[in-house]
């Protein structure tokens, strides 16, 4: 198992913060929010891992991360040169992924427990993809599992009548066809290549699994998510 860290984009919800610095490299309680990623994949035993990120900001993320000797890991570079979306990311892994099983971690998600337990059990059985989804009380800022018994029928990306509040949040399992599965998708009207379309592929074959996340999350990509993601890494309250 190979981790693959998705650390692109602009951070415009963020502006000014982010004028000159990347979202990922903003503090999270008492260190870069990207920390927070690397480190969940080293506790994992996750020791190769690639971080993705865009042209303006690859200089400063080497300049924090370095090596990953730091964290126990060995890290790998790549460019994402034009925001195509977070699957475009994703297909820059796959010489990296060498043929085998990755997992996909958006930087700017925080979570207060370990995702060493799901990655274990996908580890154990790399088939298909495995998505992490959570109870949200604002499902409608993210895509939506619409699900049947104990399966997931379909992704609804951001939608305008929510068909269950469980959101899959930004970590993804897949096995080695994943890159194939970027190569026929289209992309959307946005012009970028979604995650949710990669996803709905892997329901289509019936081989898209889930667990449920109990433990504190947060994306980190607004003003309001990130003073949330402080106030779980630092556990009370911040004033504002």
């Amino acid at each position: 198992m190979r981790g693959i860290i998705l650390a692109g984009g602009k951070g415009t919800r963020l502006l000014p913060l982010t004028k000159v610095t990347n979202k990922h490299l903003l503090p999270i309680g008492s260190e870069p929010m990207i920390f927070h990623g690397v480190r969940q994949f080293a506790d994992a035993g996750v020791k190769e891992v690639l971080v993705v990120t865009s042209t303006e900001h690859m200089g400063d993320i080497v300049s924090a991360l370095a090596s990953g000797r730091e964290f126990g890991v060995n890290l790998t570079y790549r460019v994402q040169e034009t925001a195509g979306g977070i699957a475009d990311a994703l297909a820059l892994g796959e010489t990296f992924s060498g043929g085998g099983p990755v997992a996909v971690l958006l930087g700017d998600n925080i979570f207060t427990q370990p995702l060493a337990p799901f990655i274990d059990r996908f580890r154990s059985s790399p088939v298909g993809g495995r998505v992490l989804l959570k109870r949200v009380a604002d499902p409608e800022r993210y895509g939506v599992a619409a699900l049947d018994e104990q399966q997931i029928v379909a992704i609804e990306e951001k939608p305008t009548a929510a068909k269950s509040d469980f959101a899959v949040i930004g970590f993804y399992q897949y096995d080695a066809t994943v890159f194939d599965v970027i190569r026929t998708i289209q992309p959307s009207e946005r012009g970028e290549l979604e995650i949710t379309s990669v996803n709905n592929v892997y329901i289509a074959r019936k081989k898209l699994a889930f667990d449920i996340f109990e433990g504190g999350w947060t994306d980190a990509g607004t003003f309001e998510s990130y003073l949330l993601a402080n106030q779980m890494m630092f556990g009370r309250p911040l004033r504002v």
